[in-house]
């Protein structure tokens, strides 16, 4: 089977509040614990966290051997103080506070480091993000600070502009990355940036009336077709559902986003993109570790 490389272990993928508040005075293992017996009985003995602000990956990393699971965690994600991160992590306001929280994460086990650089995907409207993001040149150097630190960067971005700033800067691994361009899918399959699309949060909606089902089908189109064209280049992909997400459970939401990848490539390629998922899974599990 192959691995998880983006999930959310404190969230429940029904009710985000809900689950964030099983965690408010104290770590609730038995969610872990319940978790992780969820991808163990899928056989998923890979999983890379998102991070979280209330330690319950950090947690989680001390449990997962009881499992025989290699699980990876930021600890936390790091955004810039009035932009969206905070449902992960922590914000810094300059660049001490930043080049601290990357040395706060070390300490407490991180095996990477998480940044924030955009905002989410709004599903009432195509093209709409909660925001823009931060501007480049801080995306840049962001980068480069934990770069410098030996670290790799894990990075939540969406928005050609936002992402595009990401690759040119060398960033380790993308996630989402909604609404690119060709340039920026040719930027991308000319790095090492390793990209996970994270279908299965949009395409899981579809029929659950929680958007109008004609925004949601155009934005889950749209990053179909960037998924394709970007395979087709010969781009790094990595599989991760986000699992926690809203209506992307743990365990099964790995199995839905690996349909939603062989939708968005072809069924005829399945055999070659395993094979690359599971090439940029074990890159992840070589080079993104401390």
């Amino acid at each position: 089977m192959l691995g998880e490389c983006h999930a959310h272990i404190i969230m429940n993928g029904k009710n985000y509040k809900e689950a964030v508040s099983l965690h408010k005075n104290k770590v609730d293992e038995t969610v872990i614990h319940m978790h992780f017996q969820r991808w163990r009985e899928l056989g998923i003995t890979f999983v890379r966290d998102g991070g979280d602000a209330l330690g319950v990956s950090g947690r989680a990393k001390e449990l997962a051997p009881e499992y025989g699971i290699d699980y990876r965690t930021p600890i936390f994600a790091i955004h810039k103080k009035g932009h969206y991160g905070g449902i992960v992590g922590h914000a810094f306001t300059d660049w001490g506070e930043y080049e601290g929280l990357i040395q706060r994460a070390k300490r407490e086990g991180a095996d990477f480091i998480k940044i924030m650089i955009s905002g989410i995907m709004s599903f009432d409207a195509f093209g709409v993000l909660s925001e823009e993001g931060v501007s480049g040149e801080e995306i840049r150097e962001m980068i480069h600070i934990v770069h410098e630190e030996g670290m790799k960067v894990m990075a939540h971005g969406n928005g050609d502009k936002t992402v595009r700033a990401a690759l040119t800067a060398g960033v380790d691994t993308l996630e989402h990355g909604n609404y690119l361009e060709q340039d920026t899918l040719m930027l991308l399959a000319d790095s090492n940036t390793i990209w996970v699309p994270t279908l299965a949060p949009t395409g899981n909606l579809l029929g659950c009336g929680r958007f109008p089902d004609e925004q949601v089908k155009q934005i889950l189109d749209r990053q179909m077709e960037a998924v394709d064209y970007a395979f087709a280049k010969g781009a790094r992909l990595g599989l991760g559902s986000d699992s926690g997400a809203y209506l992307v459970p743990h365990g099964q939401g790995l199995l839905d986003e690996y349909e939603w990848m062989k939708r968005a490539v072809g069924q005829e390629h399945e055999a070659e993109l395993r094979q690359r998922l599971k090439k940029s899974e074990e890159w992840i599990r070589k080079e993104m570790k401390r």
